[in-house]
């Protein structure tokens, strides 16, 4: 099978310019080309780059001015930028490493020297990649870690006050979990939380949807969209599938492995403290403990509270 191209996207004006960087980069690499600015950021927000090629004198937009809206952009902001132009005076050039670019190359171009600079920038930006991934990931369940959790919780916290939609936030604790490692080791406890944590994610699949290791045998997840009633519906369904796999556990309400669950679902504001709902979720976990395990309690915006038994 044929290995897939790298894509790379070259912003500027001169068609000239970008078929000569077409022809010397398209045998290895997957070009998209933009002749304007605005078409440029549109089409780097919605495509996936492993490099841009950008140039600063644009008819409608500076290209430091795009460089900044890169940068700022979740979706770009990674992505690594080598700015291409005829300004070869270094106080441009510092001025572009400092907003962020990664390289600097003077008109006219040597094909060499382009081609490895691209492979290079390609590479490093894999390997921040991978090395970000991994230090997103709780290395024992392969679910997010709790510092990729502080991250994703901010950032859905805004997205649902700015559009105006229910958030929850939903905590899982494997019931009696010390008394399960206690009894089988810590091998087997290892076991019991991957595989409890792959089957809640397996039921939290849609974008909007994140789940990750709180600490220890708690579990978090948070999402945007659906209501408090039918959030409380749902979690039942995984409840329920934890129970299901029928780990056998001695020290349990019922025979086999179970978690606790407790969560909130509310439409946030501005005057809106994430944390203050932090707090709710985790007392409605701690009072599906202390109403006696393996069940859902839930709690809405008119702090109603819902019960699985």
């Amino acid at each position: 099978m044929e290995k897939k191209k790298e894509k790379i996207l070259v912003i500027d004006d001169s068609t000239v310019q970008c078929e000569f960087l077409r022809s010397i980069l398209c045998q290895d690499f997957d070009i998209t080309v933009c002749q304007t600015g605005n078409e440029g950021l549109l089409t780097a927000r919605n495509g996936r780059f492993s490099l841009i090629l950008l140039d600063i004198i644009m008819p409608d937009i500076d290209g430091y001015m795009m460089l900044r809206e890169l940068k700022a952009s979740e979706v770009t902001k990674y992505i690594p930028v080598i700015l291409i132009t005829s300004l070869s005076d270094v106080q441009h050039e510092e001025r572009g490493l400092l907003m962020g670019a990664v390289d600097y190359i003077t008109k006219p171009f040597s094909p060499v020297i382009i081609k490895a600079r691209v492979k290079t920038h390609i590479q490093l930006y894999h390997y921040q990649m991978k090395f970000k991934a991994d230090a997103s990931v709780d290395a024992l369940t392969g679910v997010a870690n709790r510092r990729k959790y502080e991250e994703e919780s901010a950032v859905m916290w805004r997205s649902a006050i700015r559009f105006g939609l229910p958030f929850t936030i939903c905590m899982f604790d494997i019931d009696n979990f010390k008394a399960y490692n206690d009894t089988f080791g810590h091998p087997a406890g290892d076991k019991v939380l991957a595989t409890v944590a792959e089957t809640i994610s397996s039921h939290l699949q849609r974008s909007t949807d994140f789940f990750a290791r709180y600490g220890g045998e708690e579990f978090v997840a948070l999402y945007v969209g659906d209501d408090s009633k039918p959030t409380f519906e749902f979690m039942k369904t995984i409840r329920q599938a934890v129970e299901d796999l029928h780990i056998p556990h001695s020290h349990s309400v019922s025979q086999w492995v179970t978690v606790s669950v407790g969560g909130v679902t509310h439409c946030p504001t501005n005057e809106d403290s994430y944390d203050t709902y932090l707090k709710i979720a985790d007392t409605m976990l701690y009072d599906a403990k202390r109403f006696g395990r393996n069940m859902v309690v839930w709690s809405n915006a008119n702090k109603e509270t819902w019960r699985e038994r």
